[in-house]
């Protein structure tokens, strides 16, 4: 029985370890450990652990924290995470990474709200003019540090669909709006941010 158990964990571990999109047999990728971390995601900028099933981030206001997938996201897939903005103002998921472009989902303290906007990241600098992007959607929340917020982001047929504690939400479709359709999945922090439960299923 113990050998039928770990032949179905190292199936499953190569089925994830040889695609190119973050998604398991079960369609259900989670990650909770150092290992995973390392193995499966880039740190971009700055510092980024895994304990006790937690994730913590660090940036600055000068330097953002960042972390990148190095898989694709699904065509069609549903993030759902807490995330605690223990220390700044910003915490951006960046979805459909790709080359430069990316589509911002984020929780913002300054302004008090979350936003759906247009992203560029350039790698290689922290120039002002070379990162972030103009909002397109935006709803009003209110936003504290130290405060864990349930956070979930559905993209299904080019439609997305970003809600925080499932009561203040915001969506648009992807073709209309000229975001990307296509690419990875990445953290932003100008801050600290601590993230647990994370998971992105495939739908």
């Amino acid at each position: 029985m113990k050998i039928k158990i770990s032949l179905i964990l190292v199936l499953q571990f190569l089925l994830f370890s040889c695609s190119s999109t973050i998604s398991t047999a079960k369609k259900e990728y989670t990650f909770n450990t150092s290992s995973q971390l390392k193995s499966s995601w880039k740190i971009m900028s700055q510092q980024w652990i895994s304990k006790n099933d937690t994730i913590t981030g660090t940036g600055s206001l000068s330097k953002w924290g960042v972390l990148e997938s190095k898989k694709q996201l699904p065509k069609n897939y549903e993030i759902d995470f807490k995330v605690n903005m223990t220390k700044e103002s910003l915490f951006e998921v960046m979805l459909n990474l790709d080359k430069e472009n990316y589509i911002r989902t984020y929780l913002y303290q300054i302004d008090q709200n979350i936003v759906i906007g247009k992203g560029v990241y350039h790698k290689n600098s922290d120039e002002y003019e070379k990162r972030g992007g103009p909002t397109l959607f935006k709803k009003p929340m209110k936003l504290e540090n130290n405060k864990w917020y349930s956070v979930k982001i559905k993209v299904l047929n080019n439609q997305l669909y970003f809600s925080i504690d499932n009561k203040t939400s915001v969506e648009c479709s992807l073709e209309k709006s000229y975001l990307s359709q296509k690419g990875k999945i990445g953290f932003i922090t100008n801050g600290e941010v601590k993230i647990t439960d994370f998971k992105i299923k495939t739908l």
